[in-house]
């Protein structure tokens, strides 16, 4: 006798079918009261992997490096309450950087909802400003196909997070279930081709540059266009830029690029910008770190835009070519253009622009002097980068450490650097790397971070050791809140206020509490020994505590109110030619 095709499940089963039906392998949670019934039924299930971590934010973060190293949405469930806004963090963080979660939320039962009952929060309310979409399950009947919306949403068009909110009596209660194959929103079409026409346009006037620049940005990454975008740029000869999200969408290595731009980009990107005559901007959203001084920016330009998400266009810089579709699919296109077209880019022009585009890079801005005895935190990344062969998976917290990473380490594949860029979350880098192992067990997981990012989520200690997570952590320990001190130093006169880590833990110790190997390393001629022996132990993790020259700072920087021709170097270094610039 055939089985129905719709069983009737409690609504607990059918949150683990409908999520195995959507190839989630890995969910990031922390369980309470509300979301008991659907803790009972992972008890009872194999193949989707629970992974506890020790602090709902730290769930969010988690889930947030395995999306932006595997490409799938991250997963994760959370209690009521508490659970809720304790999430709130790691939810804004994915959704200022345009990574897919989907956050499955515990609610107090329905006929509780707004009596102020225990642990109850608006989970609606309170995520609606940092998410995509956000869903309250009132019937469960309605439970399979919100999952599958919600997953739906997530991961199309501009990606980003989705709430789902379940009351605890919709995951006790039953209905038959089915899970649709296909899904067809009304009120959600994502554009994804780009019009043919504005195609046209922006091939003719790429070919017509005379100083032409290629500004490439995170939706290069979530489109998985790294592959075209090369090859498009390779083909036209044309500079290349990432921005900090974009690192790895184009080779870090190659002649073509001219590293990462905007408030601690590179000399030579950063005057390519102000001084190009036709900008392609590809997946970027031109915020506030990378244009600098609006009025200033790019003056000599015109730009071509192309992002998936409408809103993003012209929303802070006029362009003269939109185009809206995911950047992939239009830069195949573009490119099938150039290979059919008979015209080729000046290649007098370009010859001349690269010279000139030479002259700032012999600037070597991120030049920096080393010494004998104290630990440089550039000379960390760059032994990093020269111990891993540049093949390393590296996260990171927010600050100085952050910005020397994304200068010093060359990233020639995407998915390799993991970051909170739009929101700036310290705390984040640990977590991150946690989902980023998992995501990418055969690669070296490393997390750069800051002594006072670190602290923030220490908890996660207990988490990696619980699953074996064989991280290491680089701790570029100054001591400071580094970017904090840097810009007291630079604009309020050195009133150093609260930015000076005066009660630190012996990191070493602290990681040999948790059960991983700890190295104090104090002089810089120990650097590349402690990173040689933490990679030779394989299976453990290892916090290696970098005590830095505490007066170190980052170099180039724009400062605010300055355009990208307006970059101070670092006082060791011969100052620019003002005339170049």
């Amino acid at each position: 006798m055939n089985e129905p095709k719709s069983k009737v499940m409690r609504g607990a089963r059918i949150f683990v079918e409908a999520l195995k039906a959507e190839g989630v392998r890995y969910l990031f949670g922390y369980p309470g009261g509300a979301v008991l019934h659907l803790y009972d039924e992972l008890f009872k299930q194999e193949g989707l992997e629970h992974i506890l971590v020790r602090h709902e934010q730290g769930a969010t973060h988690a889930a947030d490096g395995y999306a932006r190293v595997s490409g799938a949405p991250g997963v994760v469930l959370v209690t009521s309450g508490p659970g809720v806004t304790n999430c709130v963090t790691g939810i804004a963080t994915a959704h200022m950087d345009s990574i897919p979660l989907v956050v499955f939320t515990g609610q107090v039962p329905t006929a509780l909802i707004g009596n102020d009952a225990f642990q109850e929060v608006d989970a609606v309310g309170i995520t609606r400003p940092c998410v995509k979409h956000n869903f309250l399950v009132e019937k469960v009947e309605d439970l399979a196909l919100t999952i599958k919306k919600a997953f739906y949403i997530s991961t199309t068009g501009r990606p980003g997070p989705v709430v789902v909110d379940l009351p605890k009596d919709i995951t006790a209660a039953e209905c038959p279930f089915s899970y649709p194959e296909t899904l067809d929103m009304r009120s959600y079409k994502p554009v994804t081709r780009g019009h043919a026409g504005q195609i046209r346009k922006a091939v003719k006037l790429l070919l017509a540059a005379r100083r032409p620049m290629i500004y490439s940005g995170g939706g290069v990454i979530l489109s998985g266009a790294a592959k075209v975008l090369t090859d498009f740029s390779r083909l036209l000869g044309y500079p290349v830029t990432n921005t900090l999200m974009g690192l790895g969408g184009y080779p870090g290595t190659d002649s073509q690029f001219l590293g990462m731009l905007g408030m601690h980009g590179t000399y030579e990107a950063n005057l390519a910008m102000h001084h190009c005559d036709v900008l392609l901007a590809v997946g970027a959203r031109f915020d506030d770190r990378v244009t600098g001084d609006l009025d200033k920016f790019c003056p000599e330009a015109r730009i071509i835009h192309i992002d998936i998400d409408p809103s993003c266009i012209a929303k802070n810089v006029d362009v003269d070519i939109p185009i809206v579709g995911d950047v992939g699919l239009v830069l195949k296109e573009m490119k099938q253009h150039l290979d059919e077209s008979d015209r080729k880019p000046d290649a007098e022009a370009l010859q001349a622009w690269w010279k000139r585009i030479e002259t700032w890079r012999a600037q070597q801005c991120l030049g920096y002097q080393r010494d004998a005895k104290k630990i440089k935190p550039q000379q960390v990344i760059e032994t990093l980068y020269e111990i891993t062969g540049g093949g390393a998976c590296l996260t990171s917290d927010v600050g100085q450490h952050q910005m020397w990473a994304a200068q010093f380490y060359k990233f020639d594949q995407p998915r390799r650097w993991v970051s909170s860029g739009g929101l700036g979350t310290m705390g984040f880098g640990l977590p991150a790397a946690m989902g980023a192992y998992l995501a990418c067990p055969e690669r070296d997981v490393v997390c750069i971070t800051g002594e006072a990012s670190l602290v923030m989520c220490i908890q996660e200690l207990s988490t990696c050791l619980q699953y074996g997570l064989p991280i290491k952590i680089v701790n570029l320990n100054n001591r400071y809140m580094g970017m904090v001190r840097q810009w007291q130093e630079f604009f309020y006169a050195g009133r150093y206020s609260h930015s000076y880590m005066d009660a630190l833990p012996d990191f070493v110790k602290l990681a040999e509490s948790f059960g991983h190997v700890g190295i104090r390393v104090e002089e810089s001629v120990e650097i590349k020994p402690a990173l040689e022996r933490a990679f030779a132990m394989k299976d453990r993790l290892v916090l290696m505590d970098f005590v830095t020259d505490q007066e170190e700072n980052v170099y180039p920087m724009i400062a605010a109110g300055k355009g990208q021709h307006e970059m101070e170097l670092s006082p060791e270094q011969i100052s620019p030619d003002r005339e170049l610039a």
